[in-house]
Formats: structure tokens, C-alpha cells, sequence
């Protein structure tokens, strides 16, 4: 049924459960979702879009921590461009990162979460002052995190001078934030007592709505990402309820193999500009992720003519996964006109060879070819990928 992100945002609150994971395709809606839902759990007139304004009675944190596409907009880099010797990522003023930094005093822990997904020399320094104005216009320093500049540190007190670090590592670092801050969350309303907490600041929190941090991150990153952050999800003891979302089918799998009491949907939406959320249920998130990720590999490795030996081997697995979902007896079977030739090919660049010598590391123009020929010819004539070309489109 055709919904708009703000009734799905209702269907999502009124679901009593702990986790809610959904996957969906880059431009449909995961983070004007968050928004909905941020705007649904601390509405504008209590402080939801007021997270700047200290004045306002209640700010949406007290009930909703969010991670999404807007977060990552907070922090912005000056290169430097006069000089190029001193880039800084500089932090817009706003109140969230004054709690965590200022409030919270969580600088330290933010450096060693980061060195830990990076390099354990690659250390960010977070300024401690800098001038705002009063009301009248006269500058007083105030207090505050503005800038956060890196280094790799030698030993013996020196470092690298400032460097502006990747894309992936500047996401590692923004997560590294956020992540922080869930861990001081979840340890604190473990503690039943709210007499006995070190603050009260989480006291009325509900939910937690975290949108795609896996944006720029390898494989082996985005892997251990999801395990911490399922492994900190299932710590927590209170109320607390989470939503996660993200297009990325590796990150989906893992936290559905490793997340216990959770519901899980595919986010689509329709020409119209409706949404539909659909659960999922059982084997299909696995069938349904997996599949994805095997595709999505393949058709990167032919676009950017990295074709490998190994690559034969998911379009094997592909084929294999693809033909029991079916009910295919043999995944041959889903082969094109001429299937022992196609056959005899791909179980050549499959088995196991016991002699080096005759593995092949880079296969010819025409074998990185029947790669490609085999996997459209997999999605053009079997209705099971012709829906996920659908969806994906």
C-alpha cells in the first residue's frame, strides 16, 4: 500500500521492537525518513528543528539521536588554498557537537574510536577556543570545539604537520563521533536507576536512527563497523529502540545475522513519489542481500575492467544461488544456448588447481567478455532479477 515517509515514520514508532533494519536503494528515501521520524518522535514545537537554539525547552536529542547525510554536513574542510600547509575540518557551530565535546567530554574517547577503524597514529587534535560575539558585537572567547585538524604521529613528540585525510577516513571520523556518544548513552541507561546515573541528559531518550554510516568505508571496515555496532545494540538493557537503514546489501547482512529481535523491510518507492515499506521475513533478507551483493560486485568489476580470476567464481555462486532460489535442480540449467561450452569455461577458472603453473591471473579480453555475457544474460531472462533490475532502477 502506497504510503507517504510520513506515515511510514508512524508505522515505524508503532512497531514495538528493538531493531528495525531496512535496505533501500540510493534515492529513496532513507534520510528524508530520518527526518520524518525525527520530526514525528520531537516535533518542531519542542525543539526539533530548533538544535541550535539552547533557548528552546527541549532540544530533539532528549528524545532522538540521529546519524544520517546532515550529521556529515556539520564538519566541512579548509584547505588552505593560500598556503596549502595548515588544512582543517572545520565543525559548524551547532549544539550537538558542543554536548558531546564540550558537555560530555568525550574528545578523547572520539580519538581512540577513530584510531581504532584507521591508523593508530593518525591522530585528530580538536581545538579548544575560539571567539563568538555577544549580543552587542563584541567578540569573547567562548569555549568550544570549531576545528579538528590530523597528524601522523613519528614518536619522540613529532608529527607529520596537518594532512587532509580521505574521504573514508574523514566518514570513519564523523561516525567515530556518533559512535562515541551511543556508547555513553547505552552504558549510562544500563544503570536501572536514573537517581544513580552520572547524568540525566538520556533520561527521556526513545530512539536512536541511524542512516547509511557505511558511505566511503572498504569491505573490512564496514564489516567490523556492523559487528560493533550490533554487538553495542544488543549491550543495551533499557527501552532504548533503534532504526537503521542503508543501501549497502554486505552491511544489511551482517547486522541481520547478528541482530536477534529486529524487523526488517525494503524500503521502495514508485514513479508517483509514494512509498511502500514491506517486511521481510526469514530466508528472504538473506537471499535478498547476499544476491545483491553478488551482482553489485560483478557489474562494478566489469565497468571498471577489473575482471578477475576470483570473479568467476561469484558468477558461479551467483548462478548456483540464483537457480536454488528458482528451483533449479542444476544451475547449468539457467546457462545460455551453448551451456557445456559455458560450463567448461567458468569450472575452469573455478576448480582448484593443484600446479601453480597453470593458474591464470588475468583472464583474456574475451573471458573478462563471457563474464559480462553470463551475468546479463542471468538478469535479462530470469524474472527474479528482472524485478531486482525494478527496484534497482
Amino acid at each position: 500500500m502506497s504510503k507517504t515517509l510520513a506515515e511510514i515514520a508512524q508505522q515505524l514508532r508503532s512497531t514495538n521492537k528493538k531493531v528495525q533494519l531496512i535496505y533501500a536503494f540510493n534515492g529513496n528515501g532513507k534520510t528524508r525518513l530520518s527526518r520524518e521520524f525525527k520530526r514525528l518522535v520531537a516535533p518542531k514545537s519542542n525543539g526539533g528543528e530548533g538544535d541550535a537554539d539552547e533557548d528552546r525547552p527541549e532540544l530533539s536529542r532528549t528524545r532522538i539521536l540521529y546519524y544520517n547525510a546532515f550529521t556529515e554536513d556539520l564538519f566541512y574542510w579548509d584547505n588552505d588554498l593560500e598556503l596549502d600547509a595548515e588544512p582543517k575540518l572545520r565543525i559548524q557551530p551547532n549544539s550537538f557537537t558542543d554536548w558531546i565535546l564540550i558537555n560530555q567530554g568525550q574528545d578523547r574517547n572520539i580519538i581512540t574510536n577513530f584510531q581504532h577503524y584507521t591508523n593508530e597514529k593518525l591522530t585528530p587534535r580538536f581545538n579548544e577556543e575560539y571567539k563568538r560575539r555577544d549580543k552587542d558585537g563584541k567578540e569573547i572567547a567562548v569555549k568550544a570545539f570549531s576545528e579538528v585538524t590530523f597528524s601522523l604521529e613519528s614518536g619522540d613528540d613529532e608529527h607529520s604537520g596537518n594532512l587532509k585525510i580521505s574521504k573514508g577516513e574523514e566518514s570513519n571520523f564523523i561516525w567515530s563521533i556518533f559512535y562515541t556518544l551511543l556508547e555513553q548513552v547505552i552504558g549510562i541507561l544500563n544503570i536501572s536507576e536514573p537517581a544513580e546515573r552520572e547524568t540525566d541528559d538520556f533520561d527521556r531518550l526513545e530512539y536512536v536512527f541511524i542512516d547509511d554510516p557505511v558511505s566511503s568505508l572498504d569491505e573490512n571496515h564496514l564489516i567490523e563497523l556492523a559487528v560493533n555496532l550490533a554487538g553495542l545494540i544488543k549491550s543495551s538493557q533499557s527501552d532504548l529502540k533503534f532504526v537503521i537503514t542503508t543501501h549497502s546489501p554486505l552491511f544489511y547482512n551482517v547486522l541481520y545475522n547478528e541482530l536477534n529481535s529486529r524487523a526488517c523491510y525494503l524500503l521502495e518507492r514508485s514513479e508517483a513519489g509514494s512509498f511502500a515499506l514491506v517486511e521481510k521475513h526469514g530466508d528472504s533478507n538473506k537471499s535478498f542481500s547476499y544476491h545483491l551483493y553478488l551482482k553489485q560486485t560483478l557489474e562494478q568489476a566489469i565497468a571498471n575492467d577489473q575482471v578477475q580470476k576470483y570473479h568467476f567464481t561469484l558468477l558461479r555462486n551467483l548462478y548456483e544461488k540464483t537457480a536454488s532460489f528458482l528451483g533449479y535442480p542444476r544451475w547449468s540449467e539457467l546457462l545460455p544456448d551453448d551451456k557445456q561450452a559455458y560450463l567448461n569455461r567458468i569450472i575452469q577458472f573455478t576448480s582448484h588447481s593443484t600446479l601453480s603453473d597453470e593458474t591464470v591471473t588475468e583472464p583474456t579480453v574475451q573471458e573478462k567478455q563471457t563474464v559480462k555475457f553470463l551475468l546479463n544474460n542471468l538478469i535479462d531472462k530470469y524474472g527474479y532479477w528482472q524485478q531486482q533490475e525494478v527496484q534497482d532502477g
